[in-house]
């Protein structure tokens, strides 16, 4: 276990710049798409509940596509270029090579997606309440708290979805692959009629995440011995 916290410490250690720096700027994007829908289609997000909807699946989507991307600059490139095999060549076994990329990934996308849809709430209710009065009702502490467990457990769930991208990427070692495969299953989870949306029905929702986490475990399972060219 230590051993696999060090090599998770190292990996983040190269990339949080980037990923801090990512993350601030989908954020940013998210917050100003949220004020223009929020505050100039009118009828679209009248009540806390309809923002909280919208905010929730545009939140998902873009971390999912950004989940897509660290997979390709943690794994995928890796494979592509063969800079994996210097890895393997150090004295720590594959699997938790792997596993240290994979939880990262994991990682990033659930905390990315807990913390973002509670900040940006908290931010297009200040909005509302100072400037402009759009929304229905009245942001409270226990509107807020009341909606933390659906959050936590809607970033778990896009945590393991998060990572299917990983089954398209590996068939050819292909960067595009994965990003391409994030984009449909983000297109396919995002669709529906009205309220109605297809990823946030609990089952969809669980059994994909299931799925995204087998993935993960198939990549790992067999690396020991899985020829990587």
């Amino acid at each position: 276990m230590k051993a696999l916290l060090k090599l998770i410490q190292l990996e983040m250690r190269k990339n949080k710049t980037k990923l801090l720096r990512g993350a601030l700027i989908a954020d940013l994007i998210l917050l100003a798409f949220m004020v223009l829908v929020v505050f100039t289609e009118e009828g679209e997000f009248s009540t806390y509940a309809d923002v909280f909807d919208g905010l929730y699946v545009f939140t998902k989507a873009i971390f999912i596509i950004f989940a897509s991307v660290l997979l390709s600059k943690l794994v995928i490139d890796e494979y592509k270029n063969n800079t994996i095999t210097v890895l393997f060549m150090y004295p720590v076994s594959r699997k938790k090579l792997m596993a240290a990329k994979l939880l990262i990934v994991f990682g990033f996308t659930f905390i990315s997606i807990f913390l973002s849809d509670i900040i940006l709430s908290l931010l297009l209710g200040g909005i509302d309440y100072y400037f402009s009065d759009v929304i229905q009702g009245e942001l409270s502490v226990r509107m807020m708290l009341d909606e933390l467990p659906g959050v936590a457990a809607d970033a778990v769930y896009s945590a393991g979805i998060a990572l299917i991208p990983l089954f398209f990427g590996m068939r050819k070692k292909s960067v595009p692959a994965t990003l391409v495969s994030a984009v449909l299953l983000v297109s396919v989870l995002s669709s529906g009629v009205g309220q109605f949306r297809l990823g946030n029905q609990f089952g969809v929702a669980i059994s994909l995440s299931l799925i995204g986490v087998f993935i993960a475990y198939l990549g790992i399972k067999d690396i020991e011995v899985k020829d990587v060219a």
